[in-house]
């Protein structure tokens, strides 16, 4: 039995993508052409793209799966995606032709050199960050930010760890904590599809997906967009329920050490309101130099 693709196959992101280029964004003429669709047709794309009108069909229905990187750069100029959408295109295209890719270890840990950061970001909130968004760390600001109902010491052992997508969709507490609640739970399913494409084989993440989809029909409207989302910097507005509306930029951290890890930020500009209230927060949670994780060794 075989299992589906979590992220979708090359053909249900080229035919999404091709059904949101009009020919007017293309710099196609219609000259009164009548069109059943407002997108482009295959036969255009191919053009765009210097490929044969048959080849991409194969391409699209997936028939084909031996697309070269030239021809899907040319497919994604064509399409106008942008760099991380075109490297998901990359990974979606790599299906059985490229060298094997990772499959994420079952159980996660934080990395090292991302824990000991976290642990020195005293004053400011932090989280380390799975590729599946698990929480595999907090700092005390940043489980005061961000989940300050849930207990201190959950993401310390993996049965307990908080998921960052369960908790944007299925918690009505963090759900009421960001203003932008449609922003926020967009941009974390585009980076959820992200990693899916990296990982397709993945059974945890593929697990995750299905119970989300089962548990939220929001999440499951929001999957079948095929849309990804670098999982880079942010700006949101929440609504703390210790000091009031903060406005902060979310920004990740990674290194090369472990693939899809992240350590996530938040801050605000100095002297700004937000700022204040992120200083009042940590003067209300009693900041410690303490660890909120244990140190963890390098082996």
């Amino acid at each position: 039995m075989t299992t589906p693709k979590i992220a979708g196959t090359l053909g249900e992101f080229l035919q999404w993508h091709r059904a949101r280029v009009t020919p007017e964004k293309a710099g196609l003429s219609l000259y009164g052409d009548r069109r059943r669709v407002d997108g482009l047709r295959r036969e255009e794309l191919a053009m765009l793209a210097g490929v044969s009108s048959s080849y991409y069909t194969r391409l699209e229905q997936g028939q084909s799966r031996n697309a070269s990187p030239q021809v899907l750069d040319a497919l994604a100029a064509a399409l106008r995606l942008d760099e991380t959408s075109r490297l998901h295109l990359h990974a979606l295209g790599a299906d059985g032709t490229g060298p094997r890719r990772i499959r994420r270890p079952a159980v996660e840990k934080p990395e090292p050199g991302l824990l000991e950061l976290l642990n020195a970001l005293g004053t400011v909130p932090a989280i380390i960050v799975g590729a599946r968004k698990d929480v595999l760390a907090w700092n005390p600001l940043g489980h005061a930010l961000f989940a300050g109902h849930l207990p201190a010491e959950a993401p310390a052992t993996p049965a307990t760890r908080p998921n960052i997508a369960k908790l944007v969709f299925l918690d009505p507490e963090v759900r009421a904590l960001f203003a932008d609640w449609e922003t926020k739970a967009r941009a974390d399913v585009g980076c959820l599809r992200l990693f899916a494409g990296r990982y397709p084989d993945d059974p945890a993440l593929a697990e995750l997906v299905g119970s989300l989809a089962v548990a939220s029909s929001e999440f499951a409207a929001m999957w079948a967009d095929h849309r990804v989302t670098a999982c880079a910097s942010s700006s949101h507005e929440m609504r703390h329920p210790l000091v009031g509306r903060i406005t902060v930029t979310e920004q990740a951290l990674s290194t090369s050490d472990t693939i899809g890890q992240r350590l996530v930020t938040y801050t605000a500009p100095a002297g700004s309101p937000s700022a204040e209230a992120l200083a009042l927060l940590a003067q209300l949670v009693g900041e410690t130099k303490a660890p909120a994780t244990p140190a963890v060794r390098r082996g």
